[in-house]
């Protein structure tokens, strides 16, 4: 079950960037509303396109994993996203995180080991 393991990690992982560039994506946009200039800054924010193309490349992994691996094993190893989001908001946006924080990832990789065996 290692394979699993590995693929789950690397869609998580490009799931998780697609987060980042979303999150970068609306930091640098104006306040949220219906208005014309919003939506093509949006459109127009290479951001914006990174978490697309982030987005997009970990559903086709994701599609090629649950046609592979049983939906049992698979689903609950996309928490490992969690994980990934939680170590990037401490990298790419300077956050903290406290003790039981921590405590909690760690259920949550204790878990998805226990899952994939």
């Amino acid at each position: 079950m290692l394979r699993i393991i590995i693929y789950s990690l690397i869609q998580c992982a490009l799931l998780t960037l697609g987060q980042v560039f979303l999150k970068f994506a609306l930091v640098r946009m104006p306040k949220f509303g219906w208005t014309k200039e919003f939506w093509l800054g949006l459109l127009t924010n290479w951001h914006f396109a990174l978490c697309g193309l982030f987005f997009g490349a970990g559903s086709l992994l994701w599609i090629w994993i649950l046609k592979k691996f049983p939906f049992s094993v698979a689903y609950p190893l996309t928490s490992l996203s969690f994980a990934m989001g939680m170590v990037a908001a401490i990298i790419f946006f300077h956050e903290s995180v406290s003790a039981v924080r921590w405590f909690g990832l760690v259920l949550i990789i204790i878990g998805c080991l226990l899952i994939a065996k």
